[in-house]
C-alpha cells in the first residue's frame, strides 16, 4: 500500500523500534510502517492523549494524518474513554509473542481494526487473523477498515466464546481476571496466549502463557491499564489480584518495575498440597509462583 504518508509511516515505525524498543522481531517495524493509522480512526481532527498526561487530551488543529504518527493514544469514543491504544505498548507486546509468517491468530477486542491490520502484516498472506469485537458498531467499522486485508476475518461477538479452531496465538485487548477455557483449548503446542489480567480498577499486567504439550509456561510482560473484557470478570478473583499487586504499586517503587513472581499457568483449581505454590487463582486456572519468592 503506497500513498503520500509512506515515508511518514516509516519514520513512525522506526521511532517505535527505538522507543519500545523492539528487540526480537523486526517484522513488527515493517508492519507498523505498512498500515495507515488514519484509515482506522475516522475523520479528523482527532483527540490525542500522551502517556505522560493521559487525562489531558489534545485536539489536533486539523485533519492532516501526520498528527497520528506519534506514539500517542487516539480517542475512538471519548465518552467511553475508548481509544486506539498506545503503539509502543502493543509493539512491546507483539515483540514478546514471537509471531511468525503463516501463523493463525485470534485477536479478542479488535476495536476499529488497526492492530488487526498490524497483526495481519506480521503473519503475512499465508497467515490468518480472526479479529473478534463485542461492540457491533465497532465490529462493522473494523470490517470496512480491514477490507484490503484478505487474511483477516472480523467477527462481531463474544471473544471469550468464539471458537476459531486451532490457533498459534491468542492476543487479548481487554482485561479479564482469568482466561477463557477456549483460548487455552485452541492453542496449538508451542502456541502463545497474551492477555491483560486486571483488577476491578482496570490495572494489572500482561500475562504471557506458552503451551508445552499439556503444560503452560507463564510470565508477566508489562503493566497495563485497560478496559474490562465482557464476561471475563470474577469479583472475588479481582480482589485477590489487586491485593497481590498492591506491593508492586507503591508510589515509592512503581509496581510496573517490580517482577511478578510467576513461572507456570495451571488449569483447574489448585489442590490443597499446592497452596504454597499459588501466587494467584481465579475460576478455572491458577498461577504458580517462582521458587524462593514469598507469596504476595
Amino acid at each position: 500500500m503506497h500513498d503520500d504518508t509512506t515515508a511518514l509511516r516509516q519514520w513512525y515505525a522506526e521511532g517505535l523500534l527505538l522507543a519500545t524498543p523492539i528487540r526480537h522481531n523486526l517484522a513488527i517495524v515493517d508492519a507498523f510502517a505498512a498500515v495507515p493509522r488514519e484509515r482506522f480512526l475516522g475523520p479528523g481532527p482527532w483527540q490525542i492523549m500522551s502517556d505522560k498526561r493521559p487525562d489531558d487530551p489534545f485536539t489536533t488543529p486539523d485533519d492532516q494524518p501526520h498528527w497520528l504518527y506519534h506514539d500517542v493514544l487516539v480517542a475512538i469514543d471519548p465518552a467511553r474513554r475508548l481509544n486506539n491504544g498506545m503503539p509502543s505498548f502493543w509493539a512491546h507486546n507483539f515483540d514478546h509473542l514471537d509471531l511468525r509468517r503463516g501463523e493463525r491468530v485470534l485477536q479478542v477486542g479488535a476495536g476499529t481494526g488497526y492492530y488487526s491490520a498490524v497483526l495481519a502484516q506480521i503473519v503475512g498472506r499465508e497467515g490468518h487473523v480472526a479479529a473478534v469485537e463485542h461492540d457491533p458498531g465497532l465490529a462493522a467499522r473494523a470490517a470496512d477498515n480491514l477490507a484490503p486485508w484478505d487474511n483477516v476475518d472480523v467477527v462481531a461477538g463474544d471473544g471469550r466464546a468464539h471458537d476459531p479452531g486451532d490457533v498459534d496465538v491468542v492476543v487479548v485487548f481487554a482485561g479479564s481476571t482469568h482466561p477463557a477455557p477456549l483460548w487455552l483449548d485452541r492453542l496449538a503446542d508451542g502456541g502463545r496466549l497474551l492477555m491483560p489480567l486486571t483488577g476491578d480498577d482496570g490495572i494489572g499486567f500482561m500475562l504471557r502463557a506458552t503451551r508445552r504439550d499439556t503444560a503452560f509456561d507463564a510470565a508477566a510482560i508489562s503493566g497495563v491499564g485497560i478496559f474490562h473484557c465482557v464476561a471475563g470478570r470474577d469479583t472475588a478473583a479481582a480482589s485477590r489480584l489487586q491485593r497481590a499487586l498492591t506491593p508492586r504499586r507503591a508510589p515509592a517503587v512503581p509496581w510496573q518495575r517490580q517482577p511478578i513472581p510467576i513461572q507456570a499457568l495451571h488449569r483447574g483449581d489448585p489442590a490443597p498440597q499446592d497452596t504454597d505454590r499459588v501466587w494467584y487463582h481465579a475460576p478455572g486456572f491458577w498461577l504458580e509462583r517462582q521458587p524462593a519468592q514469598g507469596i504476595s
